[in-house]
């Protein structure tokens, strides 16, 4: 395996790689958990109502299954910044979720996605950083499509993954700070004036979904085009399609969601949003077009962590805050929490890149009880005690 000396906080280390692939692995479910018809249930189409409050065991299950797809991705993405193969997948595309640590998924991946930034580094910076660090496009993840026949009975349907993963490259880390917000889509009339309360979308990830570059088209094209070809060759299938990320992968979540309701239609299969410690992605606005269009997001947030409650501000409308409020909206940050939120909590940590860390989320949504359904087991514990596999940082 090849790993980089200077690594983001979300990837294994050599010293923990084997037990992120066990991990992973671990977090196939049993057989005896079938979702049947409630299926729809489980991907959200009452809102995940008396799932979360108590976590229902099913979906918890389901939710560490997708959060296993989005550790492939970090596994999967060449991390050595000193490799001519720095940010792409070091596995063959038939091979990538076995080599992953994925190896009974029931999945098969059937293209490989790339994201272009639209960003550049600062001259001075360009002549001095490595090569590597200057990359504009970058593979990203993976569409995945269930194809084993006891997979496809315990899931009541044929679904499509599409996973994403988190900030790796050095111009991704300069698209997640052009906070401002715009306008997703050019008007169709010359004649109408964008107005801030039409659905506008954070710049830097929407820039990354849909630059392109001469290589690689837009991550939106790539996904566009994959879904097609994936609905038609089993349209005689019920299907679902469920897009999970983690960080950046997550906000591109929200975006590919949209985009794929849009282009699908009211007779679109049902499409579900897993996402792990998700930034904000867009305004009020955004937000009602993706609810009237059917999209569902289950965000998965740490109480204590940052990212989540950034970009920008949440305008509360309360006449308290009127004139702190009416300069928020001056700003162009004014930003919108999206979806249903499911929030974990473990031992405090000071620690920013900890609480961030994918692995983390997973443990402590795997230690969730169902007496103290939104606190995990961890923050319950004796204060001072720790015990060896009880800490979720213990494992980072």
């Amino acid at each position: 395996m090849r790993y980089s000396s200077i690594r983001p906080s979300h990837t294994a280390t050599p010293r923990h790689a084997s037990h992120r692939i066990a991990s992973s692995a671990a977090c196939r479910p049993p057989a005896s958990i079938r979702l049947g018809k409630r299926w729809t249930e489980f991907q959200g189409a009452n809102n995940w109502d008396n799932l979360l409050d108590p976590l229902d065991p099913t979906l918890r299950s389901e939710i560490l299954r997708y959060g296993s797809f989005v550790q492939a991705t970090y596994s999967s993405c060449d991390l050595d910044t000193s490799s001519p193969f720095y940010a792409s997948c070091r596995f063959p595309k038939h091979s990538l979720l076995r080599l992953s640590g994925l190896p009974f998924s029931g999945y098969r991946v059937t293209r490989n996605l790339h994201a272009t930034s639209g960003s550049c580094l600062p001259n001075w910076a360009a002549a001095a950083a490595p090569a590597s660090l200057s990359r504009q496009t970058s593979w990203i993840g993976f569409i995945a499509v269930c194809h084993d026949d006891a997979e496809l009975a315990r899931l009541g349907r044929r679904d499509i993954v599409i996973a994403l993963r988190g900030t790796v490259t050095a111009l991704e880390w300069l698209d997640n700070l052009r906070a401002t917000l715009t306008h997703p889509t050019p008007s169709c009339s010359p004649t109408h004036e964008p107005a801030r309360t039409d659905p506008m979308v954070q710049r830097g990830f929407w820039s990354l979904f849909t630059s392109s570059s001469a290589a690689h088209r837009s991550l939106r094209d790539q996904v566009r085009d994959e879904i097609r070809r994936l609905l038609d060759q089993y349209s005689c299938d019920e299907m679902s399609i469920t897009i999970t990320g983690h960080s950046l992968g997550a906000a591109l979540a929200v975006l590919t969601a949209d985009d794929l309701s849009t282009m699908l239609g009211p007779s679109k299969p049902m499409v579900t949003v897993v996402s792990f410690a998700g930034p904000r992605v867009g305004n009020a606005s955004f937000r009602r077009r993706m609810e009237e269009q059917g999209s569902k997001v289950l965000r998965i947030v740490n109480t204590s962590d940052i990212i989540t409650k950034v970009p920008g501000f949440v305008d509360e409308r309360d006449k308290e805050r009127m004139v702190l409020n009416w300069l928020i909206s001056k700003s162009g940050w004014v930003y919108a929490d999206i979806g249903r939120e499911l929030r974990v909590s473990g031992r405090r940590n000071a620690n920013v890149v900890v609480c961030h860390d994918l692995s983390h989320y997973l443990q402590l949504v795997n230690q969730l009880s169902e007496v103290c359904p939104l606190v995990s087991q961890v923050e319950r514990l004796p204060r001072g005690w720790r015990g060896t596999g009880i800490l979720a940082s213990d494992a980072l």
